[in-house]
């Protein structure tokens, strides 16, 4: 393989489009990145793209990397992908897309429920009527096959967008196991599809013959065929490896595929995961997601619109920042950094709760976002900081609930994700959870869990855990400030944790006088 030193890894995520190329240590070689536009709300609530759009940009993506000079693509040994989870992409029988794509970010519902028959009534004994209602609601599908029946009689697969892509690349209808994260009927605890007795197949319209076939992660998915070949730039024939979604890949790109290793992911959605060898679900009926490693289990607690605060705050009270940024040609989060110096830890008692959309069964689909403990001595800055203390707690609550469940507590924390650049936000969360941090060497962590997969595949390494240990690495180490470890457990147990409970019964009124959310 001297011949061909190096993998590619094509990263979809929500804001870019990145074609990354790693050796087989591990190291970075080159990098296009290509922004896109997230979505388009034709309707309020409504979060759409193209998915040639999408296409069209990773092809861009791979052209703009040969034209930089470093890498030749007679020199890329394989390709994988991982993408964005949760966006569904309806194609005809020649794989060509009959709407846009749906995105994860989408609030539309089902608006006729859905009938299981006989289930529903032990369903409803058992308690769970209202998490399957809740799952019949939120599907995709469902809309479709209400909304617009035509096109779901059209529609030849049902496809994830990262199936979407495979087919582009290979012309044949598949996808990797871990990148099997949304409403489908997928068998999370045996990861694969249903079968034909679940409750799933009762629950949405779609049949086996619309889904794709599923290959583990780290193995051979299929060949470039002629027609990406020519579109991306990338030998025909090229070997793709079945990866997984950007949150699978990001805790195999940070080394986090051991049990006591616990991974916060700082994105448009702010995840805490653990990987383990058995299925351990974050809350009832709340399954645990595959792992980018085969057969393990990826245990998560969500803050669905995490680290998007920052570009809500950025959008409705930086103005200055805004400005000041595009005078002096840099990105305006790297100006945050100032607010957070302006405020001491704990933001002078202002309190926020990072519900701007609320979560399924933590806190519960009726919770709302709130701020508290304002005074006349807080700014936007104090705002600024109460919003990523805000998202600690969170996240802490829900490792604190993962290790519960689990029986098992983590010794060592890792974070990737675009906020983990900032030092100070690093800082504030070796605080907060009151333990050392690490952040991997690169920030690339998603690429690089698809690269790794890739050198499993080509037999570069024995397994994943091997791969891990010798391409990922550990860059800066943050340790807890004792007095401010003190402040803010103080903040979390006396305040932060009763929040929800104290404010719930107002969220439910703010409901039932506005009709918002519906």
């Amino acid at each position: 393989m001297s011949d061909k030193p190096f993998v590619l890894s094509i990263d979809n995520g929500t804001q870019s489009i990145r074609a990354l190329v790693y050796d087989r240590d591990g190291n970075q070689i080159d990098k296009a990145y290509v922004p896109i536009e997230a979505y388009t709300s034709p309707e309020p609530g409504w979060a759409e793209q193209s998915a040639e759009y999408f296409w069209e940009k990773l092809c861009v993506a791979c052209q703009c990397l040969w034209q930089q000079g470093i890498v030749k693509p007679e020199q890329i040994a394989a390709l994988s992908v991982t993408t964005q989870r949760g966006t569904v992409v309806n194609v005809d029988k020649n794989g060509d897309a009959l709407r846009p794509a749906i995105i994860w970010l989408d609030q539309r519902e089902a608006p006729n429920p859905v009938s299981l028959g006989w289930l529903d009534w032990p369903l409803k004994l058992l308690g769970l009527k209202s998490n399957i209602d809740y799952f019949t609601r939120q599907a995709e599908a469902n809309w479709l096959v209400q909304e617009q029946s035509d096109l779901w009689q059209q529609t030849h697969k049902f496809l994830l967008l990262s199936g979407y892509h495979h087919f582009k690349l290979c012309g044949e209808f598949k996808d990797s196991v871990a990148s099997q994260v949304a409403y489908i009927p997928f068998d999370y605890k045996a990861q694969q599809w249903a079968k034909p007795s679940s409750w799933h197949w009762k629950a949405l319209p779609i049949t086996q013959s619309m889904l794709p076939e599923l290959t583990p992660a780290g193995e051979m998915l299929g060949h470039v065929n002629a027609i990406a070949a020519q579109e991306t730039g990338l030998l025909e024939g090229l070997p793709i490896v079945a990866s997984g979604s950007d949150k699978a890949c990001e805790l195999l790109g940070a080394g986090a595929v051991e049990e006591h290793i616990g991974c916060l992911s700082y994105g448009t959605t702010a995840t805490y995961n653990g990987n383990f060898d058995r299925y351990i679900e974050s809350a009832p009926m709340i399954p645990p997601y595959p792992a980018a490693t085969p057969g393990r289990y990826n245990t998560e607690a969500m803050v669905y619109r995490g680290y998007w605060m920052v570009s809500w705050f950025k959008e409705q009270m930086a103005l200055e920042e805004r400005l000041r940024a595009k005078e002096e040609g840099v990105a305006v989060e790297s100006l945050f950094d100032e607010l957070l110096e302006q405020v001491p830890a704990g933001s002078m008692g202002l309190t926020l709760q990072p519900y701007w959309s609320p979560g399924i069964k933590n806190p519960g689909p009726g919770a709302k976002g709130a701020i508290i403990g304002f005074g006349d001595v807080h700014t936007k800055a104090h705002i600024y900081r109460a919003i990523i203390e805000g998202l600690c707690y969170a996240l802490r609550e829900g490792k604190e609930r993962v290790e519960k469940r689990s029986g098992k507590k983590i010794s060592k924390l890792r974070i990737s994700g675009g906020g983990s650049q900032s030092d100070q936000i690093m800082q504030i969360s070796a605080d907060i959870f009151g333990m050392e941090v690490e952040r991997p060497s690169t920030y690339e962590t998603s690429g690089l869990g698809a690269a790794i997969n890739s050198a499993v595949a080509l037999g570069w390494y024995k397994n994943h855990t091997e791969a891990c240990k010798s391409m990922s690495s550990i860059g800066t180490v943050f340790t807890p400030n004792k007095g401010n470890v003190k402040l803010y457990n103080d903040l979390y147990k006396d305040v932060y944790l009763k929040m929800f409970p104290s404010l719930s019964r107002l969220y439910q009124s703010i409901r039932k006088i506005t009709g918002y959310p519906a």
